[in-house]
């Protein structure tokens, strides 16, 4: 199965300005959990994991992580973030060196804006941060929980 990212997909790059397109008028107020037509391209990530995703998920999978839920490749509007905690409305991202070129930081500019005006939280780590410190990374994930367990 092709990449739905790669530019040899049936769309080609057509489909990215369209999708960009829409985020850009989509109304702000109404949050759309995992559309439809993104499911393959959820599957897609899920099946093709980096080994910082999978070392993380390994964490946060079956509430592991002070029994919150988490959700990976889980699409809100157009975009699909890499974590979502439905319950503490709060993103996890992890950035490979793909995030150092300057059209993928305009593009994660854009995303954490939209994003945040739906007033949901999101934190970034370098994947490398996850193979060094990941008691480090747990620890910043549990510190942006808004309802603290005791």
């Amino acid at each position: 199965m092709p990449s739905p990212f790669s530019s040899n997909n049936r769309r080609g790059n057509k489909g990215v300005v369209k999708i960009q397109e829409k985020i850009k008028t989509m109304d702000r107020t109404n949050q759309l959990h995992n559309l439809r037509f993104l499911k393959g391209t959820r599957k897609y990530l899920r099946e093709n994991a980096t080994d910082a995703e999978k070392e993380l998920w390994k964490y946060l999978k079956g509430k592991g992580l002070s029994g919150r839920k988490f959700r990976r490749q889980h699409s809100i509007g157009y975009y699909i973030v890499d974590f979502y905690c439905p319950g503490e409305k709060l993103i996890i991202e992890l950035d490979g060196k793909i995030h150092l070129r300057p059209e993928v930081k305009i593009n994660d500019k854009d995303r954490n804006e939209w994003l945040d005006e739906l007033g949901l939280k999101i934190i970034r780590f370098k994947n490398e941060e996850i193979s060094s410190d990941i008691n480090r990374v747990l620890e910043v994930i549990k510190a942006n929980f808004k309802k603290k367990i005791v």
